[in-house]
Formats: structure tokens, sequence, C-alpha cells
């Protein structure tokens, strides 16, 4: 049955992303391996090798098994191979290619009823006027892996797998971030399989995140940041090789993760890095080079308050109480301390 406005035919079997399974003959209908062979006429869309002939052969049988079984036009359904036919819904039932048109389900209901047909080698009176109708959803698997091979949420996906990664790098032992990522990353990998990815968008993707990355470490003035936000923008417009637009990456997705992209790698790495970089002000690496007041001493030895806490420490004879020293070294619960003036002297010579 087909529905007014519809139409069906081009049943010519095609690689993933639109490509047909053989390649164009030459201008005189002759492909490279007929080359010398005089008089050979090949159909517009004849296949150029034994792989593309294969798939056509068996689209055209299988087809045609069909046709035949259930009584139609089989002659056209392999022209709708071969040649990729199409036909509206009232040629179509004029060439005895559907049984019936109906515009809507109650329609197509009510004209079912009383029609004869054939199963399992038995005639079956088909009895659908005023049956009950069952909608039977997609299961929990088929909507979950329908709903990761979206372009779009196998592109997003594979941003989340790398920015987990990288924070995750940036930050050891966070774990969440890691293991998100590593979920994220697997689950684009899946989707990436069955869609039609094309490799270079893949690279300019990589090349844009390493770009943008770099920018955090090395004071490039913007240069690295624009080349990696550029090739981040091309890699996704790029990433799957398809003109069916349902294979693409919307644009508004694309804009969207090429902003966050950048303000996060930009921005908030950068800002990381920088945290990681400022001096420490807590712990053993904060209290070297403290300066400390020097409470009582003899002998080489004494009390010192660094940071309104009193430490014992050793360091050169003759310190007063009252002088400024500064910390050196950390030995257990006894700090090693010198003159505050000994840089100020070392500074001037």
């Amino acid at each position: 049955a087909m529905a007014p406005g519809t139409h069906l035919g081009a049943a010519t079997p095609v690689q993933v992303g639109g490509g047909l399974p053989f390649g164009p003959d030459q201008p005189d209908g002759q492909d490279d391996d007929d080359a010398g062979t005089e008089n050979v006429e090949r159909s517009p869309t004849a296949p150029r090798d034994a792989m593309s002939a294969k798939a056509i052969n068996d689209a055209v049988a299988h087809i045609r098994s069909l046709a035949e079984l259930r009584g139609r036009n089989a002659q056209w359904a392999e022209e709708a191979v071969r040649e990729a036919a199409t036909l509206t819904a009232p040629q179509a039932l004029e060439r005895n290619v559907v049984d019936l048109l109906a515009a809507n389900q109650e329609e197509l209901l009510d004209r079912l009823d009383g029609r004869r047909v054939a199963l399992d080698g038995d005639a079956v009176v088909l009895a659908t006027a005023e049956a009950p109708v069952h909608e039977v959803e997609p299961g929990l698997r088929t909507a979950l892996l329908s709903a990761l091979t979206d372009p779009n949420v196998a592109f997003i996906l594979l941003m989340l797998g790398f920015y987990g990664l990288i924070f995750e790098f940036a930050n050891p032992g966070a774990v969440v971030p890691g293991v998100l990522g590593g979920i994220s990353l697997l689950l684009a990998f899946y989707a990436l399989n069955v869609l039609p990815v094309n490799f270079a968008g893949v690279a300019l993707l990589l090349l844009g995140i390493a770009c943008m990355v770099a920018e955090a470490f090395l004071p490039s003035f913007g240069v690295l940041g624009l080349g990696g936000i550029v090739a981040f923008a091309l890699g996704g417009f790029l990433l799957f090789d398809s003109d069916v637009p349902g294979f693409r990456v919307s644009m508004s997705v694309l804009g969207t993760m090429t902003a966050v992209s950048a303000g996060f790698l930009i921005f908030v790495v950068g800002y990381a890095l920088r945290t990681q970089r400022r001096p420490a002000v807590t712990g053993l690496a904060a209290l070297r080079r403290a300066p400390a007041t020097v409470i009582d001493w003899s002998e080489g030895v004494g009390h010192v308050r660094v940071e309104g806490e009193c430490w014992q420490a050793r360091g050169p004879r003759g310190l007063a109480a009252g002088t400024t020293v500064r910390v050196t070294e950390k030995d257990g619960l006894e700090l090693v301390v010198e003159p505050a003036e000994t840089d100020k002297l070392a500074g001037g010579s």
C-alpha cells in the first residue's frame, strides 16, 4: 500500500554516504577492463567490477522473487534496481507495483478488510475493519542505539570524551572526568563506526583541540587559539562524509561546541595551568624562603617565629633575639635558617 503524494523506486545499491558502488563508464561506453574490445554496450548504471555486479544482481534477484511471489510487476522491480527507476503512487498502482492506495491508517485498515493473502503457503482472509490497533514502541536498547547514532549526539560525545581526558591529564587523580570521558569516547567510537566518517574531519578536530590546548601553555598571542578554533569548526563541518542532511552535524550544535571548546580549552585550562605555576602558600614549599623572627638563640640553635608559629631552629652563631632570618630548609621538626641580609649582600655583590 502507498499513500498519496509518495513515490517508490530508485533501489540501486549505494554506499553509505550516497555514492554508487560502481564508477562511471568511459565516454565511449567502455571501461578500463574493456579497452580494446569493440561494440561493447553497457547500461548507464552497469557495474564496473565483480563486487558491484554481485551487489546489483543479488538485489535484482531478491526484488524479482518478492514481486513474483505477490503477483506484482517483476519487470519494473528489476528496472528499479538496475536503472534506479521511480514511480509516483498512482503510477505504481496502475502498473501493478502496489496493491492499493490509502490516505491514512483508518482507510488502510478498511481497504485491507476481506483481502485474501498468501501466508506460509495458506490463503488467509484479513479482518481489519474494526480491529484494535496496538502501537509497539522501540525498546530501550533500540532507542539508545538510535540516539547514539545521531550525528549531533556522536559529535557531542566525542567532544565530551576529549574534554574529560584532557581534564584528567591536567589534574591527575580527579578520576570522575577521566571515567566519564572514557565512557563518552567509547560511545562516540561506536556511533562513528556506523556513520560515514570523513577522516580529514577527525584530523582537523584533533588539530584544533591540540592548538587550543597549546594556546594555554605557550604565549602565542592568540595565533594558536584562533587557528585551533578555525580547525575545530572545519573538522566538525567535514566530520561526516555525506550530502544527506540527516548525516550532518547541526550548525547550531557545531557553533555551540566550537564556542564552548574555545572557552574551555583556552580560558579554563589556561587558568588551571597558571594557578599551578603560582608559588605555594601552604606546606613545605611555602615554608622555604619564608621570613622568620628569632625568639631566643644560643650556640647556633634556638627558636624562631614563622607566620605566627614557634619553631625550633638551627643556623649561624651570634643571632640575637628579634633578628630577622630566612628559612632555607626543614629537617624533621627543626628549621634551618640564615640571616636575611645574606640575600641582600649576595645580590649586591
